[in-house]
């Protein structure tokens, strides 16, 4: 019998894959890489802003103080960036300096939800649902985490 857990990361991974071209091929890349990820095409039902980690995590600590469960968000390797998953169209609208967005036309490196490989992971691994993070509350996060950053740095 399945947990519920096994449910989420089923739902997680069949939210993924419906944006791949090909799911199947997705779905056996996963499972076949020695890394544990895919390339997926952004723009469809998600983008994702990326930002330098030493913003990335104190922006993820404020968002998760103002929501129960932000949407998903990804890490690479050393935390030297930080992805949040925002609504599709989000990363051509964005005025941020030093934020990347991968949006229409992009392709972004996913590892399977709830495997951990060393490199690319899951800080937020995505619910299933389709939760997106909100591109105004993730902005007001990034402001707040600025501004403590700003703090310590006079200390």
């Amino acid at each position: 019998m399945r947990g519920a857990g096994d449910r989420g990361a089923k739902s997680a991974v069949e939210w993924l894959v419906s944006v791949a071209p090909d799911p199947d091929a997705c779905r056996w890349e996963w499972e076949r890489n020695p890394f544990g990820v895919a390339l997926l095409p952004a723009g469809r039902r998600w983008d994702v802003l990326i930002l330098p980690g030493d913003l990335g995590c104190p922006t993820l600590e404020v968002l998760s103080r103002c929501v129960d469960r932000p949407g998903p968000v990804l890490a690479d390797f050393g935390d030297a960036r930080t992805g949040f998953f925002v609504p599709a169209g989000t990363a051509a609208r964005w005025l941020g300096t030093g934020v990347r967005g991968a949006g229409r036309g992009t392709w972004i490196v996913v590892p399977y939800p709830g495997r951990v490989n060393g490199g690319v992971r899951w800080l937020v691994p995505p619910d299933g649902h389709g939760t997106l993070t909100d591109p105004a509350l993730l902005e007001l996060a990034m402001h707040e985490a600025a501004a403590g950053l700003a703090r310590e740095a006079e200390e």
